[in-house]
């Protein structure tokens, strides 16, 4: 039994999805759709670069979202291979989005709208340079939970990714996350500055949740198929009435990507697929579980 992922932010690259496109005339489409949807040539951007423009977190949200639909739909509709019958899609973060508009729930270019709109919300909510993040690997959750706890807290910072077996990432105000960063240094534990340009996944992000609010609220979506599991649950949700608030509740909550993979596992699938530039989420489900079958498809010859 076999479940689709879909990546999310840090997987990018200037020129991703480039052999798809130049190959592929329902690609252009789709790239048409997403560029006359924004105003502006988003695919420009991402074949081409400049790197720092496609970094900026309201190009990379749609981008990698169009690149993941792209390749999903050259898969089905050129190789038959019916993706749809699998028996989950999942998300990292932005990668729910790519899900459903995969399943059919969301529309692309309401998808990019969205999109767009959430890289901009969550990079407005805070100051530049008074968020941070930090990926703690080589901890279990419980161990970086009390490392947490021992800081002399006034102020935010929360888990926000636990990703694998032994990588958990913290979110939060810069000052706590450089403590923190000393604190696990002092200890002998690694932890990874991460190059971001806010603290995503954390009650900091409450402002850009707000700005969401009614963006996400009259969106239309229809009933997914197959179901998507939800980053802040970690469970299918088969009710539609559930996506809205909990796209919203996922821009300050934890992705709870470690337990997603596990309870797809429970469920009975044994193979996954990644489909989106590179291949971060494969190796978190090594980490997860080396029992299960990975592969990814970032380009054409992945197909082969």
């Amino acid at each position: 039994m076999r479940a689709v992922l879909f990546p999310g932010q840090g997987s990018q690259y200037v020129g991703m999805g480039l052999d798809f496109y130049e190959k592929h005339e329902d690609v252009k489409k789709i790239f048409e759709t997403v560029d006359k949807t924004l105003g502006f040539s988003l695919s420009k951007i991402i074949f081409n670069g400049p790197e720092e423009e496609l970094k900026l977190t309201q190009n990379t949200q749609p981008a990698i979202m169009a690149i993941g639909v792209s390749i999903f739909n050259v898969l089905n509709q050129k190789y038959n291979l019916n993706l749809r019958d699998s028996k989950f899609f999942a998300g990292h973060s932005l990668g729910e989005y790519t899900a459903l508009v995969c399943s059919g729930s969301l529309t692309l270019e309401k998808a990019t709208y969205l999109l767009h709109e959430r890289g901009k919300s969550m990079q407005e909510a805070v100051p530049p340079g008074h968020g941070s993040m930090i990926a703690v690997l080589g901890m279990t959750i419980d161990e970086v939970e009390k490392e947490i706890s021992l800081l002399q807290k006034k102020g935010i910072c929360e888990i926000a990714n636990d990703n694998s077996n032994g990588q958990v990432v913290v979110s939060g105000e810069k000052i706590l996350i450089d403590t923190l960063n000393i604190n696990l240094k002092m200890k002998k534990k690694k932890g990874i500055i991460l190059p971001v340009s806010a603290p995503f996944h954390c009650s900091l992000m409450k402002k850009a949740a707000e700005n969401m609010r009614k963006k996400i609220e009259n969106t239309n979506f229809l009933k997914p198929k197959p179901n998507i599991i939800s980053n802040v649950t970690a469970k299918a949700e088969e009710d539609v009435n559930k996506i809205k608030p909990l796209l919203i509740d996922q821009i300050t909550s934890r992705v709870k990507w470690r337990e997603s993979i596990n309870y797809m596992i429970k469920q009975g699938v044994t193979s996954f697929l990644e489909i989106g530039p590179g291949k971060v989420l494969s190796g978190l489900v090594k980490k997860i579980d080396k029992n299960v079958e990975i592969s990814n498809i970032s380009n054409i010859k992945d197909i082969k």
